[in-house]
């Protein structure tokens, strides 16, 4: 027999299988090191468009509903209230002649109200901040609030109405550009706050 050639490669052999993991146990990976990291402060509520419960001013409560801070003995005025309010304004704007009605008007927005207002015992409060509108702030909510509410003719008084009965805070056209919201205020607990203010 003759030899084999010297220069001839031997094959290699194939690589060993893995090893089976179904049968060998698994660790748990390590918990995180949580002493080692500082806890992150929580995230206020006023991050999220509502504001904190801890930075209610005192004499004032979270309405829920709204998510607004409001005086203590006052209540978001409910639709019902506002559309009466509404209404009640062409008898009262009849009766006064419309000039008895636009004095009257003037005298009451530096109280945050117009003639239907007092008489349903309304006011407009400023959210931003924590105030009864003032004379401007009124003045700025009914005329320049209703002529643009009265641009597009029923259009916009419609829309307007459906953002008074859809929104949480029952804000109308107007309510929104002058940053108001009305409030029911049987006891006159706004006017004695801003008699002492």
């Amino acid at each position: 027999m003759s030899e084999p050639p010297e220069n001839i490669q031997q094959q290699p052999s194939p690589p060993p299988p893995p090893p089976q993991t179904a049968d060998l146990p698994v660790a748990p990976p390590p918990p995180p090191p949580t002493a080692d990291l500082p806890m992150a402060p929580p995230v206020p509520a006023s991050a999220y468009g509502q504001p904190d419960a801890r930075a209610v001013p005192a004499g004032m409560y979270l309405d829920q509903a709204s998510g607004l801070a409001l005086p203590e003995g006052v209540e978001l005025a409910s639709v019902g209230r506002r559309i009466g309010a509404y209404f009640l304004a062409i008898p009262l704007a009849i009766v006064t002649l419309g000039i008895g009605y636009l004095i009257w008007g003037l005298i009451v927005w530096a109280r945050g109200q117009t003639p239907a207002l007092q008489v349903l015992g309304m006011r407009c409060w400023r959210t931003d901040d924590n105030r009864i509108a003032g004379f401007w702030w009124m003045a700025l909510r009914e005329v320049v609030g209703r002529f643009l509410e009265g641009i597009l003719s029923i259009i916009s008084l419609l829309v307007s109405f459906i953002l008074m009965c859809s929104r949480p805070d029952r804000r109308c056209i107007h309510d929104l550009i002058a940053g108001t919201v009305v409030l029911h205020d049987p006891n006159q607990v706004l006017a004695a706050r801003q008699d002492a203010s």
